[in-house]
């Protein structure tokens, strides 16, 4: 079996598995609008110029939604009794993490692609389309180590609490990056202004995506 092949049947078996139960998609929908729902009530009482915070609370939203779909990336298959099968497949177990990665960004893009049109609206906002390259790039980032954090804090039990723990000091790079980036554009602030926090967020996601693949197979193993 090729090695793209291996990826693909990973991401198939979650994406049917999600067709099948809607346990991630639908609920994690629900809580990013509600935040940006409560977000926009507040501003509207207390902010002045809604530009100065509206980046911030889009990766708010963003991680929050984020880190709730990576606390059910390997939590179905573990609760289930499912995740020694899955690790005895005939498989690399790269293939696995790279699988599951792209499973957590697709889910995450989903929810994104709902919100985002949400966000603008509320916030009056427009829309620059290199704002959809930022969202891209940070969403990469996010879920890369995310998937890898995943992975080490389904076998405990406080596994809710810990891995916001582990993963939100991790990705503050990307995040920072993100932010500017995003608060930037929405600002009409040339892109060439702004080609360092570029650079920044994509050499992040660069190294997050290479040493989460590196380790994967040693902190899979309980």
């Amino acid at each position: 079996m090729s090695y793209l092949r291996q990826i693909w049947l990973i991401v198939w078996k979650d994406l049917l598995t999600e067709l099948r139960t809607r346990e991630v998609t639908g609920s994690v929908l629900v809580f990013a609008l509600l935040v940006l729902l409560v977000f926009n009530f507040t501003f509207d009482l207390r902010v002045e110029r809604v530009l100065d915070v509206a980046p911030g609370v889009l990766w708010v939203t963003f991680i929050f939604a984020g880190t709730l779909v990576l606390n059910r990336a390997f939590t179905l298959e573990k609760d289930r009794g499912c995740l020694d099968g899955l690790l005895l497949l005939p498989v690399d177990r790269s293939a696995l993490y790279l699988g599951k990665m792209l499973t957590n960004t697709l889910f995450m893009f989903l929810v994104e692609a709902i919100t985002l049109p949400v966000y603008v609206v509320l916030f009056d906002l427009p829309l620059p389309l290199l704002l959809l390259l930022v969202v891209f790039l940070g969403t990469v980032g996010f879920a890369a180590v995310g998937t890898l954090f995943s992975a080490m804090t389904v076998h405990t039990r406080a596994r809710e609490v810990l891995l916001p723990v582990l993963l939100f000091p991790i990705v503050v790079p990307v995040i920072v990056a993100a932010v500017k980036l995003s608060a930037g554009l929405l600002d009409s602030v040339p892109l060439g202004e702004m080609a360092h926090w570029l650079r920044l967020l994509v050499a992040f996601d660069v190294i997050f995506l290479a040493v989460a693949y590196m380790t994967f197979d040693y902190v899979v193993e309980e």
